[in-house]
């Protein structure tokens, strides 16, 4: 997470796309690393997360984003546990398996802790999301 956003020249792609990156080939002695999915084919993009809540002060629970593709694909992530509150913006960097690209909807959606089940609400005032490669929103 320390890498992101990248420099100046975008993220350096490995592989088939390399040649996208003339200056980084020229430089010896680099290091590459790969964030790879759980799942074949093991894509993964890097996107950092942002979620300012709204509803109740303070209320336990766990807050998620679902990534839904144009093929029906989705992929749940969780992006805070615990105490959750309405003054505090999370950021999360996440490893999506779901193209930006093919991405149609994102849900945002939270679990209740059986002492608040009937009388918290919360829910999203804002979610940005930045993608590592252009830093698109």
């Amino acid at each position: 997470g320390h890498c992101f956003p990248c420099s100046q020249e975008r993220c350096p792609m490995m592989g088939y796309y390399a040649d996208r990156f003339p200056d980084r080939l020229k430089m010896v002695n680099q290091k590459y690393f790969l964030n790879t999915a759980a799942n074949p084919p093991f894509t993964a993009w890097r996107q950092k997360v942002f979620i300012k809540l709204s509803g109740v002060k303070n209320t336990r629970g766990n807050i998620y984003l679902a990534f839904h593709d144009t093929e029906g694909n989705a992929k749940e992530y969780e992006i805070a546990s615990g105490v959750l509150s309405q003054d505090q913006v999370y950021t999360k960097y996440l490893d999506v398996e779901v193209n930006p690209k093919n991405t149609n909807k994102i849900d945002f959606f939270w679990n209740k802790t059986v002492y608040t089940l009937l009388w918290a609400r919360l829910g999203a005032e804002t979610v940005n999301i930045i993608h590592g490669e252009d830093g698109h929103r």
